[in-house]
């Protein structure tokens, strides 16, 4: 759909950029910007800028930039009338009724379709848990020492034993099979017809962040296969990029993340208070949901299956959160199966001093990886050692890999510095010292040799959105045909029209583009790093090269083009005076 240009400057200046990207990063204040880790690739260090005075967003690391639109395009990968629209209900604007392409009207009823036949699934499965039909399901939940209050809370149900009971329900309300189907809450089959994917189960319904329906898990009753079934994926069901229990765990102020493997053992830890609990859903924990987690906490606590499968499936996941810039930590749940059980028979007060006592997951690997050697034997004790060594190597920042080496030289008796020796012997010959942690996505490219002439136009830019008063002392040398990236030339229009009438919007600039890669390099012009000078004399000099500068590329620009463009030559002859008078003349920041 069309918006006018006023109505989407009206939702972008309602809604504070700060205040929307907190809701997705942890930012913390850095001088007159904010900082944290992107949300768009992985990283250790923070290199993900917001400023509030410019509405934008910048990554330094992957280059990912824009404006509050262009955030919720990226990250929840909407349209642009769909992140119009949350912005406009968050901000109480109203839009006009949505006059959508074909393509965009038929997506956008798909997503609502879905959202809407999932809460009606729902819903039945609540009901049938409460009826006659349902009462296996509800004794099941109820031996698992469920209350009632967290059986609601929860929305459980059960689908019932026949296997065509949702689908006569669902489509006695006017929904087709084959958006029953495309939810993934029935299946064709060419004798029986439509026939429910889920029945003779209880019933788990899977929530997003903002406690919408977009999926189910069922548990069978009986001795029935699989035990745990799952919906397929769909256009609002992500596995990877959803956990269950998020939609509560969110508003927790733990301070950390509980990552279980079960649905029960989620709703087990939400019904003893620890309602930071969440799982994965039927697969194994993914980037995205590590990523997703690093919206809500610093530190994440494993909580997995005591037996071999929740060991590897522990150490599979500490080097996810790793990379995702996550602290990490290990429950130690013996003698108990997983959390459900641990609850049941040793209750909140022991869980809880389990938690304290959380395993270091870097020395929850060493644990695990020494059963692999007998340590009394001194050839098998040396290959442990040096696995040691090549498990610190993977600390890229000295002082951590430093006090791990002394953490872990205390803890297997080796001497400090033998240890020490040891990494750095390893390091030396495999390279592996301080490797970098690169972005997986969205990596930036080095700078070819046309930077030289970009830069300035950045740099001035940049100088005139930060000083604007500084305009009317070089609009008779620099005007926007001096800027000869058309991408500049385009901000530059913009910027000096808004500069004429005394007001400069940054994030609107940032929107004239609709390429992501046009947004992304945009952010990067109001962005660019101005070098800090000590005093005023020095900041006028390097102001004063930068028009210079991007004078002096634009007379280059327009006597190339001499002798196919006729304009060109009115060009190159005012741009020659105006270097003439610019080379002769202070131009003064104060």
């Amino acid at each position: 759909m069309f918006y006018p240009e006023e109505l989407v400057e009206e939702v972008r200046t309602k809604n504070d950029i700060v205040d929307v990207i907190s809701g997705y990063v942890k930012l913390q204040r850095r001088g007159s910007s904010y900082l944290g880790l992107c949300p768009f690739h992985n990283e250790k260090t923070p290199s993900f800028s917001v400023s509030g005075s410019k509405q934008i967003y910048h990554c330094f690391g992957c280059g990912a930039g824009g404006n509050v639109f262009t955030f919720l395009m990226e990250y929840e990968n909407y349209s642009f009338p769909e992140a119009m629209k949350q912005l406009a209900e968050r901000a109480g604007v109203k839009l006009p009724e949505a006059e959508f392409d074909e393509e965009a009207k038929k997506r956008e009823g798909r997503r609502a379709k879905l959202l809407e036949v999932n809460k009606e699934a729902a819903k039945y499965f609540y009901y049938q848990l409460r009826s006659e039909k349902g009462q296996a399901g509800y004794r099941y939940l109820k031996g698992r020492e469920l209350t009632d209050d967290t059986i609601h809370r929860f929305g459980l149900g059960f689908s019932n034993m026949t296997s065509d009971d949702l689908t006569k329900y669902l489509k006695n309300k006017g929904y087709p099979d084959k958006l029953l189907c495309e939810a993934g809450l029935a299946g064709f089959d060419e004798k029986y017809g439509t026939r429910d994917k889920f029945w003779n189960r209880v019933m788990f319904p899977i929530q997003d962040t903002n406690h919408r329906v977009i999926g189910f898990g069922g548990r069978v009753m009986g001795e029935g296969k699989p035990k745990y079934l799952n919906s397929q994926e769909t256009m609002i069901f992500d596995k990877s990029r959803n956990l269950y229990g998020l939609n509560f765990a969110k508003s927790s102020r733990a301070g950390n993340i509980i990552l279980c493997e079960g649905y029960m053992d989620v709703i087990a830890m939400h019904q003893a208070g620890f309602t930071q609990a969440v799982a994965s859903l039927g697969t194994s924990f993914t980037e995205g949901q590590a990523m997703l987690l690093r919206r809500y906490a610093d530190e994440v606590i494993l909580a997995y299956d005591s037996d071999d499968a929740g060991v590897k499936a522990a150490l599979r996941a500490i080097g996810i959160l790793k990379e995702a810039g996550l602290a990490g930590r290990v429950l130690n749940l013996a003698p108990w199966k997983d959390p459900d059980e641990f609850m049941k028979n040793l209750g909140r007060e022991a869980f809880e001093e389990r938690i304290r006592q959380a395993e270091n997951s870097f020395f929850f690997e060493l644990r695990i990886l020494q059963r692999n050697y007998d340590l009394n034997d001194p050839e098998s004790k040396t290959r442990f050692h040096r696995e040691i060594a090549r498990k610190l190597c993977g600390f890229s920042e000295e002082v951590e890999r430093e006090n791990y080496i002394e953490a872990v030289a205390q803890r297997y008796h080796i001497g400090f510095e033998n240890l020490r020796k040891l990494v750095y012997a390893y390091a030396a010959r495999t390279g592996m010292a301080a490797p970098a942690v690169r972005p997986k996505s969205g990596i930036q490219k080095k700078p070819d040799g046309g930077d030289n002439k970009k830069k300035p136009q950045r740099l001035l830019l940049t100088w005139l959105v930060e000083e604007p008063s500084v305009y009317p002392k070089i609009k008779k040398y620099i005007s926007p045909r001096d800027f000869t990236e058309d991408l500049y030339k385009k901000i530059a229009e913009k910027l000096f029209q808004g500069l004429e009438e005394g007001h400069v919007e940054p994030a609107a600039l940032v929107g004239l583009f609709e390429d992501e890669e046009e947004q992304r390099e945009a952010a990067l012009v109001f962005n660019t790093k101005i070098d800090a000078l000590r005093s005023r004399t020095e900041q006028e000099k390097a102001f004063h090269d930068i028009v210079v500068s991007v004078k002096r590329n634009s007379l280059e620009y327009f006597g190339s083009l001499m002798g196919a463009d006729v304009s060109a030559l009115n060009q190159v002859i005012e741009g020659k005076k105006a270097l003439e008078e610019l080379s002769k003349t202070h131009i003064s920041l104060d």
